[in-house]
């Protein structure tokens, strides 16, 4: 998985994973979802959305806020996103949450790694369950990101998330996390959403820039990343705080002018 950065970004970008299938990368955080993915489940990659008590994204418009007074100099906040449904290949659905997606925050709650590295309750509740959806749907609405859930088509069961992050924009770039629970693994999830939330990125959206963070121990998401267009940039040392320790992670990148991996377009799904 992509290191989800805090809060799949699991991509870059939103995951310790030992069973096979891709997990989380930097979310994580994607090949075609047609293809079958049995490589060591990669843990999450960075995700670098906000994290609950430090919220980095910007701040909605001054005037939409009570008790204060609006600065007629102060630029207009970020629009509100409309997180769209989408095709992950023939197996696969990207859609905004539900609350009825409570048991995949319970599963995820139980990995080892994924509430490390997003804000993924590490006890279950259904209350701190409901607030995670609760601060996907708030990323939407202040602008600070697209958070997806990633559904798996013959039963409707949501098995990770993916999420594409927007508060380096201004900047030109984003970033991808995600995170795969154990019972999406090894069925090519990771790689349908990377490159399905990669190409529309690029494609639709324009974005000049995208990276992925994921920590250097975890091979299966580096080769996830590479598979769908990202090389390698090098390492960015005590990058982000996982647990009681502040770790090291390698930066992964795609510009929208770079050209075909291996006979493909990078902006292909």
């Amino acid at each position: 998985m992509a290191a989800p950065a805090p809060d799949p970004q699991p991509a870059s970008g939103p995951v310790r994973d030992t069973s096979p299938g891709p997990g989380p990368v930097r979310d994580t955080s994607p090949g075609p979802g047609s293809v079958r993915d049995t490589s060591p489940d990669p843990g999450p990659v960075r995700d670098t959305g906000p994290s609950p008590g430090r919220d980095t994204s910007p701040a909605p418009d001054a005037e939409a806020r009570p008790g204060t007074d609006a600065d007629t100099d102060t630029p207009p906040g970020p629009d509100p996103l409309t997180v769209p449904s989408m095709s992950a290949g023939p197996d696969f659905v990207l859609r905004p949450w539900e609350m009825s997606d409570l048991p995949l925050i319970r599963e995820a709650a139980q990995d080892p790694y994924i509430p490390l590295i997003t804000t993924v309750p590490s006890r279950y509740s259904d209350r701190a369950a409901e607030e995670f959806v609760r601060r996907q749907w708030d990323r939407a609405a202040t602008g600070a990101g697209y958070p997806f859930a990633i559904v798996r088509s013959r039963d409707r069961r949501p098995v990770g998330a993916i999420g594409l992050w927007l508060r380096e924009l201004p900047e030109g770039r984003a970033s991808i996390g995600y995170w795969m629970v154990p019972s999406g693994r090894g069925q090519g999830v990771t790689r349908a959403a990377l490159r399905t939330v990669t190409g529309w990125a690029l494609r639709d959206l324009g974005v000049p820039r995208l990276q992925l963070f994921i920590e250097p121990w975890n091979t299966a998401s580096a080769r996830i990343a590479v598979d769908a267009g990202y090389r390698h940039e090098g390492l960015l040392r005590g990058w982000q705080q996982v647990g009681d320790e502040r770790r090291d992670m390698a930066v992964y990148g795609l510009l929208n002018s770079d050209g075909p991996v291996d006979g493909r377009a990078v902006a292909s799904n």
